[in-house]
Formats: structure tokens, C-alpha cells, sequence
């Protein structure tokens, strides 16, 4: 290795350190702007689309959860990573630091492929489920078909982001998803409605601006990974140590991941049950949930700020700061929350009719808005204490955490409240358990930090 590489990966851990605050603000400001780069994906595509009529958005609605489920994978891998080299980084272990960035992006791939495999063999059975319809099935058909080729094109960047953010670096991921951002948007507009010579492909368009966006992502990622954080080896491309790689990785990416796809198909069951009160309103609510993901952006750069700073410092001993960070991120995800509530309310239904300005879709989506991001604070405690949990290397709690609150409480809950309310039964029980769960994560989070503090200190680096 190089004098220069030496010094390179050698540097002191940059979050064991300093003020709490300004750390949450170095990660979580950086991770704002790349969120809301991936974030306009769908808002873009949203917004294009629903020029293009009623039935293509409720066809790109019925592919928002199975889409999602590309990026849970890719998520799960990524904090499984981010868990495991945050630890090392923090106890200074450097070599193995790059052993398992290397494995992890080998592993990035390989899901990439199985998904990109299945999902093209599923679309048909998957989307009937969905409750997708003779009307929406084909436009379903022609977006999917395309989008699954892309499949390890999201994952891997994504597990690349998340080693970088691992060793404090949060400015260049957000750099590198601007990027991508701005393609996608620029061969939206280009493929969707056949501007400047291009031909009109409409939802294949949007498909394929999303692919080669991703396509860009992965070469800058591996680029700055490899030359800039030198965290790529080479020599580790071999499968010597490889499983044992994996294994340590999948110790939280696994559960990591299943409560990720929880997630999707939580989407997927309540959209069916909204798809009952037909198109428009699985319209309406396609556009609510972007519009809610645009604001969710802050709570979920909050609590992806908490996994590396959680992470170097439980690796290198320092347990005050880790209660400290996530008592500052909890109480920020509540006052944000209230906050962004207080500009959705009469917002909604204007920022809806920019989508599409069917009366019923408007409706829809308005109502979703005034009723459920009021909660949102409770969400964000929730996230911020499952990301405590997989930094400290204990993914069960989070996982459990995410299953209770999705499939004993929220699916039973909206099933029962649409008899009497219809879709207005629905949201409330959104807003219902993310209260709920909220608390039941805080109190959760505090009763483990005591058994760590009176128990022995684990100084373990690994899984």
C-alpha cells in the first residue's frame, strides 16, 4: 500500500469526537439532498406520468410497493454493511474494513441478479394480487419489464452509499444520487413524452430514465470508493474469506432487510384495499404517498445519520454519545413532524391537483395529507431507535419492532376501520400506529441501553 493510502484509511474515526449536534448536521444535511435526489424519481415520474391520464398513474401506483422492494434489498445490505464497518472503523480495524466493503458490493451484485431474475418471471401473478386490472395490467406490464433489468443497477450503489457514510463521508453519496437525480429527470422529459427526436416510449420512457440513472450511480460509487475512500481491493475480489464476509454482513442485513420488505408489502396489502374503492383512488393515493416521501426526506436522513455515528462509537467504547445522539434524533423527528403537519394541511390538495387534478384523486390524496403527517414524529422515533438497533448489531429488535407495528397492528386495524370509515379508515390507522409505535420504540430503545450499561461492554467489531 501506498504512503498516501496508508494515511488515508489510518485516519482516527471522525465521529468519536466533537459536538453531537454538528455531527447530526454533517450526515443528516448531505443525506436531505441525496434523499430528495431518489425522492424525485418517483415524484418526476409521478408528475410526468400524470399527464399522461388516470389509468397510467394508477398503473405506476400499483408498481410503487414492488419497486420499493428493489430498494428494501438494497437498504437491508447497506445497513448490514454500514453496522459492520462503522464498528471497525471505529476500533480502528482498517484492513478488514476494506475486506468487507469489497465482499459486501459482491454481494450487492449477486442479489441484484436473483431479484432482477424473479421479478421478471412474477409480474403478472404479483400485480393481479395487487389488485391490478385488465385496464391497469398492461401499462403494469410495460414499466416493470423494463425496470427489473435495472434491479442490481439500484442495489449496488445504494450498499456503496452506505460504506461511504459508514467512515463519516456523507457529502460525495449525496453528490453521486444528485447525479443520477438529474439524468433521470432530464430522460424522463426526453422518453416519456418523445421530446427533441426521442421517441415517445410513456411509461417504458420512465423506466428506462430510471435504469440508466441508476447505470451512472453505480460507476461514480465505485469509482470514489475505490480511489478516493480506497475501500475496494482488488485482491479481496477473490472468494478467499468471502462467506465469512457475507456472514457478518447478513447478521443484520438479513433482518434488516426483512423488515425493509415489510415495508412494500404493507403498501401492497392497503393498496389493495384502497384499490377497492377504485382507480382514482389508488391514484390519490399513489400521490399522497410521494408527497409524503418528499417530507419524510428529513426524518429518514436523521435516522440514517444514527447507524455510523451509532456504529464508530459503540465500536470505540464511547455509549454517552451514543444516548445522546438518539435522544436528539428522537426529539427532532417530533418537532419536525408537527411542523411539516402544519404546512401539509392546507397544502394537500393544491400539491395534489399538481399531479393530476381528477376531483376524486385531489380528494383522495388531500385527505391522506390532513390526517396522517401530524404522526410522522412518532414514525421517525420509531426509525431512529431500529437504526440504534442494527448499529449496535441487534437487528432482531428492529425487525420485531417493524413486524409488530406493520402486520399486528396497522394491516388488522385499516381492514377494520375501512367497514365503517372507507378510505378515511384507512389513513386514520396510519396515523394511529405510528403514535403507538413510536412510544413503544422509545421505551424499547432506553430499556436495552440499560441492560448494555450494567452488563459488560461488548468492544466487538464483528457481528
Amino acid at each position: 500500500m501506498s504512503g498516501t493510502r496508508a494515511v488515508r484509511t489510518a485516519a482516527p474515526p471522525r465521529l468519536v469526537s466533537g459536538s453531537i449536534g454538528r455531527h447530526l448536521w454533517d450526515l443528516a444535511a448531505p443525506m436531505v439532498v441525496g434523499l430528495i435526489a431518489v425522492s424525485s424519481y418517483s415524484i418526476v415520474d409521478t408528475y410526468f406520468v400524470g399527464q399522461l391520464g388516470t389509468l397510467p398513474l394508477a398503473a405506476l401506483g400499483f408498481t410503487f410497493p414492488v419497486s420499493f422492494s428493489l430498494v428494501a434489498v438494497g437498504l437491508g445490505v447497506g445497513v448490514g454493511a454500514s453496522s459492520v464497518l462503522s464498528r471497525l472503523y471505529g476500533a480502528g480495524d482498517h484492513e478488514t474494513l476494506q475486506r468487507i466493503t469489497t465482499h459486501s458490493l459482491l454481494l450487492a451484485v449477486l442479489l441484484g441478479v436473483v431479484v432482477m431474475a424473479a421479478g421478471l418471471a412474477s409480474i403478472d401473478p404479483i400485480f393481479t394480487l395487487l389488485g391490478a386490472d385488465e385496464r391497469t395490467l398492461p401499462l403494469v406490464r410495460e414499466y416493470m419489464e423494463v425496470y427489473y433489468f435495472g434491479g442490481f443497477l439500484l442495489i449496488l450503489p445504494l450498499v456503496g452509499n452506505f460504506a461511504m457514510r459508514s467512515v463519516g463521508d456523507a457529502r460525495i453519496p449525496a453528490l453521486i444520487l444528485s447525479v443520477s437525480a438529474v439524468v433521470n429527470i432530464v430522460l424522463d422529459a426526453l422518453l416519456i413524452f418523445g421530446l427533441f427526436g426521442f421517441p415517445r416510449l410513456e411509461l417504458r420512457g420512465a423506466a428506462i430514465a430510471t435504469v440508466v440513472a441508476n447505470g451512472v450511480a453505480v460507476v461514480l460509487s465505485l469509482y470514489i470508493l475505490h480511489r478516493r475512500e480506497h475501500l475496494i481491493r482488488a485482491r479481496y475480489l477473490l472468494p478467499a474469506g468471502m462467506w465469512a464476509s457475507w456472514r457478518r454482513v447478513l447478521h443484520v442485513a438479513m433482518p434488516a432487510t426483512a423488515a425493509n420488505l415489510l415495508n412494500p408489502l404493507t403498501v401492497g396489502v392497503i393498496t389493495s384495499f384502497v384499490a377497492a374503492f377504485g382507480p382514482a383512488a389508488v391514484a390519490g393515493f399513489g400521490v399522497a404517498s410521494r408527497v409524503e416521501s418528499l417530507v419524510m426526506i428529513v426524518i429518514f436522513a436523521i435516522s440514517s445519520s444514527v447507524t455510523p455515528f451509532v456504529g464508530q462509537n459503540y465500536g470505540a467504547g464511547r455509549f454517552d454519545r451514543v444516548r445522546g445522539m438518539t435522544r436528539l434524533s428522537g426529539n427532532f423527528c417530533i418537532v419536525y413532524g408537527v411542523a411539516a403537519a402544519v404546512v401539509l394541511w392546507p397544502a394537500g390538495a393544491p400539491l395534489a391537483a399538481l399531479f393530476n387534478d381528477t376531483a376524486e384523486v385531489v380528494d383522495t390524496a388531500a385527505a391522506y395529507l390532513a390526517i396522517v403527517p401530524v404522526t410522522l414524529g412518532g414514525f421517525g422515533v420509531m426509525l431512529v431507535a431500529a437504526a440504534a438497533f442494527n448499529a449496535l448489531g441487534k437487528p432482531l429488535s428492529a425487525t420485531a419492532l417493524t413486524f409488530a407495528k406493520l402486520f399486528v397492528a396497522y394491516i388488522p386495524l385499516a381492514w377494520m376501520l375501512s367497514r365503517p370509515l372507507g378510505l378515511l379508515g384507512i389513513f386514520w390507522a396510519n396515523a394511529v400506529v405510528h403514535v403507538l409505535f413510536g412510544a413503544i420504540a422509545s421505551w424499547w430503545l432506553h430499556r436495552t441501553f440499560g441492560k448494555i450499561v450494567s452488563g459488560p461492554v461488548l468492544r466487538e467489531t464483528g457481528a
